[in-house]
């Protein structure tokens, strides 16, 4: 062994690109792919505030019966004979932690091992590994072009990282775990300081048994006697697509979905299939049944609602899903909001309002100041869903249409302004308008003309969304606008309305031409940029598309539907295949004001409505069963009896906050079913033109046959 002294390595080289290295501690300061230098993989101090040392890439921690404590500064530095860069910190007495990094085949090898160099049994109770990647929001263009997604899978000996650009093109760094296990990970640096726009620094956990044992389907305690060790070994390469990147991790196991329906009363349906060639398939839920239906081929099946646990051989494993039909669950959930979520002691109107609970209690919860626990905004699911459940006969529209009536009454005194402006909620109008709300409070009027026919509803879902333009909707990419606005302009024609509904449709065109030509310019808005900017986005190019034919508008959604599909990942786990991620809705909306990633948020359904109405010429295979997994993986937020979770945190802590939990407040979630049914809805009247379409023509080549 050599001591770095004048030795130390600027870079190591590996592949198509290379790590450059910290001079004092060996460790990768930042991952630079030669073809795209412009883009951070990790973060660092130069654009990142509170960024730190103790943050660096391969620094960790130890939790121990001998104490706790960080590791950083090594207090050996040294090049083995072989060019590997290795590093040595004694965080503990009797701990030592080497760390050893190599190239080999392209791929940077990394080794984490801690020995006890004690006399007497080191107990681990907690073991992390820093891997910062740069998961940061700092506007469209700069996040497109320098900024990465980090999907994450810690499925124990089956788990890897891929730092995805934001753009979804370019070459993907990808780590996988080929030694040891990954369990679990956390997140630090998340808090009102870093706020929505930081996803914070990415930890790799062995084990978080101090902090929450229950995580991730348990965290084990690790024991080491005098001189032995436990060891962490992963490679980090560059691959030119997420597709050559999953081939990679050589995956122990295919399966055919990660979450299945149930029966209409809960009876187990439709298995799902496990192939796994040479490792056995268990579950610990007594719930689940895993039948061996051929070698190496399984069969899972669950006697219950609810996400399971699925172990993989010995120590690999995953989550999926077994969930009520989608018109059962809307039928608990109208049961449950009807009987849990409306403010019956408030006087007058406002007593119509739907506003969150504590599923714990039972208790609603008031606003208390904050916007997003308002009763209008993101609350206006809760009418929207029982509207649409008694269109679509899974509600009693006897019981459900005074709650209506009354909800209707009040939003129009206390929700809108007498401009037809939105307002945040009864408590928050002095906020000012909150151009978000435009289109959820105009669909809600236009059903409510579609149900029944008065003029005044139709009317004011016209002034609404006429009203949003002035302010600057062309300009926002509000959730729903464009779906709306037609939905709207189709009844306005119906209503003998034309030219109201033309002047609607060319606002709306106008407005996608201005986003083709913003081109990555895309507006911040609570966010600097996000999934459900994108999403909005695509949906209105798509409808600009359908309603002009130009060649414009198909050529700029191509372009753009790489940014949405990376949002999600490839992870073979309910929770987070094809799901985006979001990662300060915990805070926002949920009772733990829990920052971090949310998986599945409800908003992740907006990918899947995307993508299903795409152009033709544009959705795939692929596309559609994609579509189908994040609509189904939603499930998870709902229970059997109709409860609800606004949002589950997905990391095991939160800068040490014990996580890995779903938020007891029933918020804003049900905008996942509104989707789902909605897009079931659009799905039945495509199939049913389409079948017009093909009788009309086999009519026309019969009667052109019989005239010949």
């Amino acid at each position: 062994m050599l001591n770095f002294g004048d030795h130390v390595p600027d870079t190591l080289v590996f592949g198509p690109g290379h790590a450059v290295l910290d001079p004092l501690t060996g460790a990768p300061a930042q991952f630079v792919d030669e073809l795209t230098p412009a883009r951070r993989f990790l973060l660092d101090n130069v654009a990142t505030a509170w960024h730190s040392v103790e943050h660096q890439w391969g620094s960790g921690h130890v939790i121990t019966d001998r104490g706790a404590a960080r590791w950083h500064t090594p207090v050996e530095r040294r090049v083995a004979d072989d060019g590997a860069v290795e590093a040595v910190h004694t965080p503990l007495p009797g701990v030592r932690v080497e760390i050893r990094r190599h190239v080999r085949e392209g791929l940077l090898c990394e080794r984490y091992t801690v020995v006890n160099t004690a006399e007497e049994t080191l107990t681990i109770t907690g073991l992390g590994v820093q891997t910062p990647f740069a998961d940061l929001y700092d506007g469209a263009e700069t996040s497109l072009e320098q900024a990465v997604h980090a999907h994450l899978f810690t499925g124990g000996t089956w788990a890897w990282a891929l730092a995805q650009p934001m753009s979804g093109e370019g070459r993907c760094l990808g780590l996988i775990v080929r030694e040891g296990v990954v369990r679990a990970y956390s997140v630090e640096s998340r808090n009102q300081y870093s706020q929505s726009n930081a996803r914070g620094h990415l930890v790799l956990l062995v084990t978080d048994q101090a902090r929450n044992p229950e995580a991730f389907g348990g965290q084990p305690v690790l024991r080491l006697g005098p001189g032995e060790s436990t060891a962490v070994a992963w490679e980090l390469g560059w691959y030119a697509s997420v597709e050559d990147f999953t081939a990679a991790t050589r995956p122990p196991a295919v399966l055919s979905a990660y979450a299945a329906e149930l029966g209409e009363s809960g009876e187990p349906g439709e298995p799902i299939v496990v192939e796994a060639a040479s490792s056995s398939v268990s579950s610990p839920d007594p719930d689940v049944t895993v039948e061996r239906a051929a070698e190496g081929r399984y069969r899972v099946r669950a006697s219950r609602h609810g996400s399971f646990r699925l172990d993989i051989g010995d120590d690999a494993r995953t989550e999926v899903l077994f969930h009520l039909p989608l018109e059962e669950v809307v039928r608990r959930r109208v049961a449950y909001i009807t009987r849990h979520q409306r403010a019956r002691e408030r006087p007058g109107l406002l007593r119509h309002a739907f506003v969150p609970v504590d599923t714990r209690t039972g208790l609603t919860q008031a606003t208390n100041g904050w916007s997003d626990w308002t009763d209008g905004s993101e609350r206006i699911a809760m009418p929207l869903l029982l509207q649409a459940a008694v269109d679509r006969g899974l509600a009693d529209a006897e019981e459900i249409e005074p709650l209506l009536a009354g909800w209707a009454a009040f939003a129009r005194r206390h929700l809108l302004d007498e401009s037809a402006a939105p307002r945040r909620g009864s408590q928050t109008w002095h906020t000012g308008p909150r151009l978000y709300d435009t289109p959820w409070l105009a669909r809600f009027f236009d059903d409510r003309h579609r149900a029944h026919g008065r003029p005044d509803d139709l009317d004011l879902a016209a002034r609404i969304l006429e009203r949003g333009f002035e302010l600057g909707g062309a300009s926002h990419l509000s959730i729903g606008l464009s779906p709306t606005t037609l939905s709207v302009c189709a009844s306005l024609v119906t209503a003998g309305q034309p030219d109201r509904a033309e002047k609607l449709r060319d606002q709306l065109i106008d407005s996608a031409r201005q986003f083709v030509a913003a081109g990555r310019r895309l507006p911040a808005h609570e966010v600097a940029y996000e999934q459900s900017i994108v999403a909005p986005l695509l949906d209105l190019l798509t409808d600009a598309h359908t309603l002009t034919g130009d060649p414009v508008f198909h050529d700029a959604i191509a372009e753009r539907l790489p940014w949405l599909l990376a949002f999600g990942g490839p992870q073979p786990h309910v929770r987070l295949y094809g799901v985006a991620i979001r990662h300060w809705d915990g805070y926002w909306f949920g009772a733990n004001r829990l920052w971090g990633d949310v998986f599945p948020h409800y908003w992740s359904a907006l990918t899947a409505v995307t993508l299903l109405r795409l152009p033709a010429t544009l959705r795939t295979d692929h596309t559609d069963r994609l579509a189908e997994a994040i609509l189904r993986a939603n499930m998870a937020n709902y229970s059997e009896d109709g409860s609800a979770t606004c949002a589950f945190v997905m990391p095991s802590t939160i800068d040490g906050r014990p996580a890995h939990t779903a938020d007891p407040l029933a918020n804003d979630q049900d905008w996942h079913l509104l989707l789902w049914l909605r897009a079931k809805e659009e799905a039945r009247a495509k199939e049913e033109a389409r079948a017009k379409e093909q009788a009309r023509a086999e009519e026309q080549a019969e009667e052109s046959g019989y005239l010949m």
